[in-house]
């Protein structure tokens, strides 16, 4: 059931109204540069010049003539009130939104979005910007202000390293920081969302955390993105079985437990920690083999007791003592001293 439009007036006949004024090949041309007929999809300069037989550029003249006689017409100063209440709505919006985002919170009635599409195309108080590398496709109704916010976005992605991850609360408050001289009317949470949702630099991640847009903690591709992901959320050690369990829950995605196993093997972002067990490394767990953090923390701390050894090797690995001691009276590597302190062999 599509859901019901939020403006008040009828989309589809306005622009129905405001086409009488064409001709029939002006109309024919609108109606398929726009999709405002019965098919919703729009067509190409040179697909409508093929029917007629024209050049691509004659069709832009055509489209350009058809939009000023529009313009010009009774009909269009009669719908006054109709493109009004679109600029309100796109104010209620925070003056800049993504044209995506504004044709979705329209209608999801593929007809209605082109027919407003159309009427923002007509309208002299609709800014349009086109994509870039660093914007979506948006429309404003305040040029300094949209200024003001592409700014900030632009400040906000530069000052995130590619690691970060930030929750809506956070990035909202850092976004507020960067950008000045504005309203308060626009400094809510649901406004500043939508802004940062106009940057192709910066989105959300699966679990609703903002980061790079290039980085794989944000656009996760592979087993061990979904891996790093669960690891986070869960925020401690967990087995690769309940790993592989977890991606499948939480994001839908089929995950072998032997194929994730592997993936965490290899990726230096996870630390194995104990039988199957699995950290992650940026938790300050020390990498290697029980060995290798025996020796880690005694060239950290210098001569260790017994019993200091098996505490700080604890924290980093879930293994049982035995396992410790075994490694730590291996004469290979290291050296019981006469004060019963224990050094690493060079």
């Amino acid at each position: 059931m599509s859901r019901k439009n939020t403006v008040s007036f009828k989309p589809k006949q306005v622009v129905k109204k405001l086409l009488t004024v064409l001709n029939e090949r002006a109309r024919d041309v609108i109606v398929g540069r726009y999709g405002l007929g019965t098919s919703t999809k729009k067509e190409t300069l040179e697909s409508i010049g093929g029917k007629y037989g024209i050049t691509r550029e004659r069709v832009r003249q055509i489209e350009n003539h058809a939009l000023a006689t529009i313009r010009k017409s009774e009909d269009f100063g009669k719908e006054k009130a109709s493109f009004e209440e679109i600029r309100t709505l796109i104010h209620s919006l925070g003056c800049l939104v993504a044209e995506e985002d504004l044709l979705a919170h329209v209608s999801s009635d593929q007809n209605v979005r082109n027919a407003i599409h159309f009427m923002l195309v007509l309208g002299d108080a609709f800014i349009h910007e086109k994509e870039d590398e660093h914007f979506k496709k948006h429309w404003c109704i305040d040029a300094d202000l949209s200024g003001k916010i592409k700014g900030s976005l632009k400040k906000i992605y530069e000052s995130l390293s590619d690691d970060d991850l930030i929750s809506d609360p956070d990035m909202v408050k850092s976004f507020l920081g960067y950008i000045e001289d504005v309203s308060d009317e626009f400094k809510s949470e649901e406004i500043v969302k939508r802004w940062l949702s106009v940057s192709k630099k910066i989105k959300k991640n699966p679990l609703g955390e903002w980061g790079k847009t290039e980085s794989p903690n944000v656009s996760a591709k592979g087993i061990r993105d979904y891996a790093y992901l669960v690891l986070r959320r869960h925020g401690s050690p967990i087995h690769f079985r309940e790993v592989a369990k977890a991606i499948e829950g939480v994001f839908g995605k089929k995950a072998h437990i032997a194929t994730t196993h592997n993936e965490l093997i290899k990726d230096k972002r996870f630390v194995l920690v104990g039988r199957g067990l699995y950290a992650l490394t940026e938790w300050g767990y020390a990498r290697g083999v029980v060995k290798d953090v025996i020796r880690d923390v005694i060239e950290k701390s210098g001569p260790l007791s017994k019993k200091e050894v098996i505490e700080k090797v604890l924290k980093e690995r879930y293994v049982k003592e035995n396992t410790i001691l075994v490694n730590l009276q291996n004469p290979k590597y290291f050296k019981r001293q006469k004060d019963g302190t224990y050094t690493v062999i060079k």
